[in-house]
C-alpha cells in the first residue's frame, strides 16, 4: 500500500476546515494564560482577543472596541482539550456496564444492535455536549455502528447540532462480512461538507477478528481504499490482541501519517518503533483501557513516541466525559508503576490533552495553542471552587491534572462562538434534554429486554 504526498495533503486540508458562520468579536480580559505554546509558555494578567472565529492579539491592555467582553482574572485560560477517541453512541448506556452483571462489550453490542436513528442522534447530541461543558471543544468520534444511512445521518447531525469540532469517523457495526460499511453514503457525506464544515468525516476501520479471512481482508481494503481516495483520516482499534493486529498493520503496510492506532498498552517497543517511523498517531484512552481489563496504560511506555493524544472512549464507559479525570488517572498509574511520584510531568499531560491531540486529530496547525492566526477553542477555568482553593500561585498544571474538575469550567469558546458561559451551556434546553435522553435510554434497554 503506497500513498501519495498530495493524498496526506489533501486530508490534512480537509480536517482542519471550520465554520465561523456564528463567530463574535471577543476579547478575554486579564487570565492566567496557559498558552501551552512552548515558545510563548505562561502569561500572567494577559488578555485574548478574538476575531472571526481566530486568535488576533495576545497581550496585556488590548484594544477591543465594541467587541463582547469575558472577565477571566484569578482564572485560568487555556486551549480546550482535544478527546482524540470516543463512541458517543454509548452515552445513554450509562450505569448499565456492571462489571460481572454486565461486561461493556456484550452489554453495548446488545443495546446498539437495537439502536434507532433517534437513539444514535440522541445518545451522541448528549455526549457532545457533555464534551463541550467539560472543557473539550474538539472530538474524534469513532462511529461504529452505522446500521443504516438514517443512522449516519443522525450522527452527523448530532455533533453538528451540539456546535463541537470534530470528525466523524463512520464505521459499520461489526468485523464481519456480514454488515459490509455504506461506502455510498460515506462518499456522500464527505462530498457534502466543504472547507468551511466544522465537523468533518473520516474512517472507522476494523480489522478482520479472523486474520486468516481473505474475503473479510478484501473488503476492509476497499475500506481503506475508499477513505484514501477521498483524502479522509482513518482510526483503527487494535484492543483485544494489540501485539497480533500491530503486527497485521505492519505486515500489510497500512502505517502511514494519516492513520491514528487506539489502545495500543501492550504494543512493543519494536511495535511502537515502526509506528514512530512511518508518521502514525496513536489515541490513548487510559479509564476505559484500564476499565475492561487491557491492562495499565504507562505513559512512561510512550515516552519516544511524537503524535500521542488522550481519549474519552466512550461517556458511559469512562464514566463521564472528564479530561481532568483522564489526566489525573494518567498520573496516578505513571507515578505507581514507576514507584517515583516526580516520574509523570503534568505539563506534559496538559500537552497531550492539548497541542498533543490536536496533532493526533490532524489540527495542529489550526488549534490545540493559544496562538495568534489559530481557531479561538479555549476554556476558561475558574480557581474559586472548593476543591482549588488554597492555591498560593506559580506552574497552575498540577492543580488542573490533580484537583480540577468539570464543574470548574466556567466558559467554552469554540470558533469564536461562547457555548458556555457562568458555567451554563448556552441555547440548550437543559430539562428537555434529560428527558429525552432517559426516555431514549429507557425505550432502548425495554427493547432489548423484550427480545431476551
Amino acid at each position: 500500500m503506497r500513498l501519495t504526498s498530495a493524498t496526506i495533503l489533501a486530508s490534512s486540508v480537509f480536517l482542519t476546515a471550520v465554520s465561523t458562520s456564528y463567530a463574535e468579536d471577543i476579547l478575554v480580559e486579564g487570565g492566567y494564560v496557559m498558552t501551552m505554546d512552548p515558545g510563548v509558555g505562561d502569561l500572567e494578567q494577559t488578555d485574548v482577543l478574538i476575531k472571526g472565529g481566530r486568535i488576533v492579539a495576545i497581550g496585556r491592555g488590548l484594544k477591543a472596541g465594541t467587541a463582547r467582553r469575558i472577565q477571566a482574572k484569578g482564572a485560568i485560560v487555556l486551549p480546550g482539550f482535544v478527546d482524540t477517541h470516543s463512541h458517543l453512541y454509548v452515552t445513554t448506556m450509562r450505569g448499565q456496564f456492571r462489571n460481572k452483571e454486565g461486561q461493556f462489550f456484550p452489554v453495548s453490542s446488545k443495546l446498539a444492535g437495537s439502536m434507532t436513528p433517534h437513539d444514535v442522534e440522541t445518545a451522541m447530541h448528549l455526549g457532545a455536549l457533555e464534551l463541550i461543558s467539560s472543557g473539550i471543544t474538539t472530538t474524534a468520534d469513532f462511529f461504529d455502528n452505522v446500521i443504516g444511512p438514517a443512522h449516519g445521518e443522525a450522527g452527523l447531525r448530532a455533533l453538528q447540532r451540539s456546535g463541537i469540532r470534530g470528525t466523524l469517523y463512520y464505521g459499520g457495526p461489526d468485523k464481519t462480512t456480514k454488515h459490509p460499511m455504506n461506502l455510498d453514503q460515506l462518499r456522500s457525506i464527505a462530498s457534502r461538507l466543504d472547507k468551511s464544515a466544522q465537523v468533518g468525516v473520516g474512517l472507522a476501520w476494523r480489522l478482520p477478528r479472523n486474520r486468516t479471512d481473505a474475503r473479510n481482508w478484501a473488503m476492509r481494503q476497499q475500506e481503506f481504499d475508499t477513505a484514501n481516495e477521498l483524502g479522509l483520516p482513518i482510526q483503527v482499534h487494535v484492543s483485544g490482541e494489540p501485539g497480533p493486529m500491530l503486527d497485521a498493520l505492519i505486515e500489510r503496510e497500512y502505517l502511514y501519517p494519516n492513520l491514528t492506532v487506539v489502545h495500543a498498552p501492550d504494543a512493543s517497543a519494536e511495535q511502537l518503533r515502526v509506528l514512530e517511523a512511518a508518521g502514525s498517531s496513536l489515541a490513548v484512552t487510559p479509564i476505559s483501557e484500564q476499565r475492561v481489563g487491557y491492562g495499565l496504560t504507562r505513559f512512561d511506555q510512550f515516552a519516544l513516541f511524537s503524535k500521542q493524544g488522550l481519549g474519552i472512549d466512550g461517556n458511559s464507559l469512562a464514566g463521564s466525559a472528564e479530561m481532568f479525570a483522564t489526566m489525573r488517572l494518567a498520573s496516578l498509574t505513571w507515578s505507581g508503576g514507576a514507584r517515583s511520584e516526580t516520574a509523570p510531568d503534568a505539563r506534559s499531560l496538559l500537552e497531550l490533552a492539548t497541542i498533543g491531540g490536536a496533532e493526533v486529530v490532524g489540527m495542529a496547525s489550526e488549534i490545540g495553542t493559544l496562538s495568534v492566526g489559530k481557531r479561538a477553542d479555549l476554556q476558561i477555568i475558574r480557581l474559586d471552587s472548593l476543591n482549588l482553593a488554597g492555591f498560593g500561585g506559580g506552574d497552575p498544571s498540577a492543580l488542573l491534572v490533580h484537583s480540577a474538575h468539570p464543574s470548574d469550567v466556567d466558559t467554552v469558546i469554540i470558533g469564536g462562538r461562547v457555548v458556555k458561559i457562568d458555567g451554563d451551556l448556552v441555547d440548550v434546553d437543559r430539562p428537555k434534554l434529560l428527558q429525552d435522553a432517559e426516555g431514549s435510554a429507557r425505550a432502548l434497554t425495554s427493547r432489548v429486554a423484550e427480545r431476551d
